[in-house]
């Protein structure tokens, strides 16, 4: 059980309810926002953020799943990996593809894009004060300016939803089949 409890879209403000319906078809994750609707403003900036960056969709939805599902393993999330793993088998990248995407240099089903994407999210999460220009100049064979600096906020941004997620134990949701991050 969550350690905080979760506001329903009745609780928010009119205003915000609106965004609450545009939050859900992003995916299930009601859980997670009706806990940030106890802070309005933390449900009202997050979510115009989330909904708003995948309305423009700059960067591919394998490539930025790929990003999240292996910060997610880093981090152990369960609540995380859970919601994005599905939406990476949307992507071509089946359940035990996604489990394995830590050992991706030999990963059967990533191309070598796939690959830099993950190398360049576990760097992001584990190693952003020693990661030299090598990586940045073949990131930029394949992403614009604005892709990478979307990308990598995106990375970083599922790394603080990790640690909210789970210092708040927040439940994955009705109906998401739950996945454990793998150790």
């Amino acid at each position: 059980m969550s350690r905080v409890s979760a506001k329903t879209r009745d609780d928010l403000p009119a205003e915000l309810r609106p965004l609450w319906d545009k939050m859900t078809t992003y995916g299930a994750f009601e859980n997670q926002a009706g806990v940030m609707a106890q802070r309005p403003p933390i449900f009202k900036h997050m979510w115009s953020l989330l909904v708003d960056l995948a309305d423009e969709a700059v960067v591919s939805k394998r490539h930025l799943e790929l990003g999240l599902v292996t910060v997610s393993l880093l981090n152990k999330c369960d609540y995380c990996v859970s919601h994005h793993a599905p939406k990476l088998a949307i992507q071509g990248v089946s359940q035990a593809g996604a489990e394995r995407l830590l050992d991706y240099k030999d990963h059967p089903e990533l191309d070598d894009v796939d690959k830099l994407v993950v190398e360049y999210a576990i760097a992001v999460t584990n190693n952003w004060d020693r990661t030299r220009d090598e990586i940045f100049n073949r990131l930029r064979e394949h992403f614009s300016e604005a892709q990478i600096v979307e990308l990598t906020w995106r990375i970083a941004l599922c790394g603080a939803f990790n640690r909210f997620n789970d210092i708040l134990q927040l439940e994955v949701e009705d109906g998401v089949p739950h996945r454990e991050a793998a150790e």
